[in-house]
């Protein structure tokens, strides 16, 4: 699932940032505080939360023990380290706020809750969902099989790197940006400008080619890591720079048999139908 859909619920219409943590959602305390007392930004959250986690220190009952610190997207795009807590936590945290909406809240958390569980033990079930919303949001069939494969190729790639050093999110940004300039002559940032994306994820608006140019270079990076055992950040990133490279000459030889750029400004934000925007 992109990092969009897979990072924000919605309860009563009402964002919530979520994130996986040790095979388990973790929520943003602060955005369940702000619907719990029906405030329109997190500013009037995040004090009434602090105030509360002092509070409950000065009680003997530190409600903050139960958080994590977990990377989030913000609204400028960027993500902050911001307090979290798994359903468990956040039943205790509600209890300690006075709101109608607890009851629905606490309802609401453990249905999303055992849906992750229900996901872990049957993991077709999350690929199921993940087709839905894209069929839901206007993208083709076709569009989605090739998408949801990717996220497959993805995820092999990813499995590698954590495997063979790559330990922290810069360190994937660096190798995932140097497979995109050796396939694309970009780098992911610079494509999403080309696209005109801000926040959005650039894989749900990339066209067929692209897509499948995108997964060339992580399968080939995937197989050279696994037949050189490359392991430190200075190999892998050698191996995404071949990888890469392989894919950018397939782009290259396409470009010239179609006598067009791969590289394309369109994105579903501009092509989806105008009831969809």
């Amino acid at each position: 699932m992109n990092e969009e859909l897979k990072q924000i619920a919605l309860f009563q219409g009402k964002k919530i940032r979520k994130t996986i943590y040790q095979k388990e959602w973790w929520f943003s305390v602060i955005d369940v505080v702000q619907v719990l007392i029906d405030q329109p930004d997190n500013y009037a959250a995040r004090k009434y939360w602090n105030k509360l986690a002092q509070r409950s220190k000065e009680e003997g009952s530190e409600l903050v023990t139960i958080c994590h610190r977990l990377k989030l997207m913000a609204n400028d795009g960027k993500k902050y380290e911001t307090d979290c807590a798994n359903t468990e936590g956040l039943f205790r945290i509600i209890q300690s706020i006075p709101s109608p909406k607890a009851e629905p809240l606490k309802r609401w958390l453990a249905k999303v809750g055992y849906e992750r569980v229900q996901e872990i033990e049957n993991p077709e079930l999350a690929t199921k969902r993940t087709k839905l919303l894209y069929k839901l949001k206007g993208y083709p069939e076709d569009w989605i099989e090739k998408r949801m494969l990717g996220i497959t190729v993805r995820g092999k790639l990813t499995d590698e790197w954590q495997k063979r050093g790559a330990q922290v999110e810069r360190d994937f940004e660096i190798l995932t940006a140097e497979i995109s300039q050796a396939t694309f002559g970009l780098k992911p940032n610079e494509h999403k400008k080309l696209k005109g994306l801000k926040r959005e994820n650039l894989r749900d608006h990339m066209d067929n080619l692209e897509l499948v140019l995108t997964m060339l270079g992580e399968t080939t990076t995937t197989e050279l890591h696994r037949t050189n055992d490359s392991k430190g950040v200075p190999r892998l990133k050698d191996d995404a720079r071949v990888g890469g490279q392989i894919a950018g000459s397939a782009r290259k030889q396409i470009e010239r048999k179609l006598g067009r750029s791969i590289v394309s400004k369109n994105n579903f934000l501009l092509n989806k139908p105008k009831e969809l925007k």
